[in-house]
């Protein structure tokens, strides 16, 4: 089946991390919520790794640097180096660096993370639209960011300068809940210039480039909690993926998935990495997984049977997949989830 009619979730007869070479982690709502690690996630991420896996951490955050983030990964218990970790500012400023000279200047508008990253190719970070810089770029600066950074970024837009993007995440997971991200805050810039900036975080293709020059991947996984950003970040860099719902995506928010926002498989947690994936299998009119049977009636999402409510979840998937086709499922799910505690 080709990757852009997904109807149903894929199975694997073996582990995960046995039958790809890299797992591409996203951070928030994956391996750490809050700064504290998700459960299972240090246990399953060390075996991963003791069996032949490589892992890598991609992140659209721009703020922290790499090192700063293998320090966090190695203090929650996942020994981490710096090459481990691939970030949008590292994306954003290579496809910065292919446009503009090098040693060229660029303004700066979030944190540490883009200053890095554009000292790493080159550039050189500069703080005022009238230090006349080649390009901006603006990447998540986290809740102290001044507001007065956003009117640099639109003087030097206003006058033509190219204006880059880390990411476009409009909202970020915090330890009091979700906030703003940097996506808010390219709005703001947006509405006062009425230009639009290249993009390079995920689910872009830039981003996607930037991990597999750094990994030298051959056979990768991403693994993500977000359908709009790490799922249809595989599925624009045409390789599998691994959704956990220990983030910001639910059930309901999964049936309705489009084909893009589709992933190969589905799990709890990173314990999913461990394990092969069950078959989802046709069944009459419907699909069947483990000790459940799904199918999509005229008005809503049928369910029976009993089992692991993962496997419910992956047969009521492919039903309302199905039913869907290219489109957007739009029976009503909610007593099959129900039935699920999902």
């Amino acid at each position: 089946m080709s990757q852009g009619v997904r109807t149903r979730p894929e199975g694997n007869g073996q582990a995960l991390s046995k039958a790809y070479d890299t797992a591409l982690l996203d951070l928030d709502g994956v391996v750490y919520a809050g700064g504290n690690a998700i459960a299972h996630a240090v246990d399953s991420l060390a075996t991963a790794r003791e069996g032949g896996m490589r892992l890598a951490y991609v992140t659209n955050n721009a703020l922290r640097t790499p090192d700063t983030v293998a320090e966090h990964l190695t203090e929650l218990g996942i020994p981490t180096g710096a090459d481990d970790v691939i970030t949008s500012a590292q994306a954003v400023a290579r496809l910065i660096s292919e446009q503009v000279p090098a040693g060229s200047r660029v303004l700066v508008i979030g944190g540490e993370g883009l200053r890095v990253a554009l000292r790493e190719r080159g550039l050189e970070p500069v703080e005022s639209a009238d230090d006349d810089p080649a390009a901006v770029v603006q990447g998540f600066g986290g809740p102290d960011l001044p507001w007065g950074r956003f009117a640099e970024a639109s003087y030097a837009v206003a006058r033509g300068v190219p204006w880059f993007a880390s990411n476009t995440d409009l909202t970020i997971p915090s330890g009091r809940g979700i906030a703003p991200g940097n996506g808010a805050a390219v709005e703001v810039v947006r509405i006062a210039t009425g230009a639009e900036p290249q993009v390079a975080g995920k689910p872009l293709p830039p981003m996607h480039r930037e991990t597999i020059l750094r990994t030298g991947a051959k056979r990768p996984l991403v693994v993500g909690d977000r359908l709009d950003t790490d799922i249809e970040g595989a599925f624009n860099g045409e390789v599998d993926s691994l959704l956990v719902l220990t983030g910001v995506t639910d059930g309901a928010q999964l049936l309705a998935a489009p084909p893009q926002h589709r992933p190969t498989y589905v799990d709890a947690d990173l314990r999913g990495m461990l394990t092969g994936q069950p078959e989802v299998t046709e069944a009459g009119e419907g699909f069947r997984c483990g000790g459940w049977s799904a199918k999509a009636g005229e008005e809503r999402l049928e369910l029976v049977g009993d089992g692991e409510a993962l496997d419910g979840l992956r047969a009521l998937c492919a039903a309302a997949w199905t039913a869907a086709g290219d489109g957007v499922c739009e029976l009503d799910g909610g007593k099959a989830l129900a039935r699920l505690g999902l």
